[in-house]
């Protein structure tokens, strides 16, 4: 990935710039590696942030633009207009084939949302702006992105973490862990590795010098990508 098309404005022949368009990072991590601490740090930065879990919320809440395509494909799942969460957990958990086409509903309203958020966060002019996705790379949302922060921790942390969550199982977890992409790729694919496991000052340290390299020194980070 490179920053090097968010560095410079584009300048139309003959125009005036074009305004710039936010730098934007990526934000990922698998269940119980801390990305929802990340994302409250970021917020606390005062740095534009989507988050994708809340659009997802907001797509399949009473009269969500998901809600109508989801009574079609799971019309069990659907009451009073709106979706209920746990329902469709039960039908998808299991079996590949409805989770697919839940993604097919899903996966292109939230890249518009987060393409329609960039659009917006340019228009005011934000150098950075942050994608709070749990599965980027597995949904291909790195394609928006000019570079990608995974948080990480040991196993034995995120299963702590995990654990303490109402109704969670290591068996569920075992499940919630095949259906994601496997933490060392997370790790391989990524531009910034952030370990939560060292506490939440080691992270918002972590994260601090990250946007400061990215806000402040943009081409020496599109040099130091190659």
């Amino acid at each position: 990935m490179s920053c090097a098309r968010s560095c410079c404005a584009d300048r139309p022949s003959g125009g005036r710039p074009r305004r710039r368009r936010p730098l934007v990072l990526g934000l990922t991590g698998s269940i119980g590696m801390g990305k929802s601490t990340a994302a409250a740090m970021f917020r606390r930065m005062r740095i534009p942030l989507h988050d994708a879990d809340a659009a997802v919320h907001r797509l399949m809440g009473p009269g969500g633009a998901a809600v109508p395509d989801i009574a079609k494909a799971f019309p069990d799942a659907v009451v009073d207009g709106a979706v209920d969460r746990k329902r469709l957990g039960a039908i998808v958990f299991d079996d590949k084939t409805a989770l697919r086409r839940l993604e097919a509903i899903l996966h292109p309203r939230v890249r518009q949302q987060a393409r329609d958020f960039i659009k917006r966060q340019r228009y005011r002019r934000a150098p950075l702006v942050v994608l709070d996705i749990p599965l980027l790379f597995e949904t291909g949302g790195e394609s928006l992105c000019d570079a990608v922060i995974v948080v990480s921790a040991p196993r034995f942390v995120q299963e702590q973490r995990v654990l303490r969550r109402p109704g969670m199982t290591r068996e569920r977890l075992a499940r919630i862990r095949w259906q994601q992409l496997p933490d060392s790729e997370k790790r391989r694919r990524a531009d910034f590795v952030v370990e939560t496991g060292l506490g939440k000052l080691h992270t918002l340290r972590k994260l601090r010098q990250i946007v400061k390299m990215l806000s402040g020194s943009p081409q020496q980070y599109t040099s130091s990508m190659g």
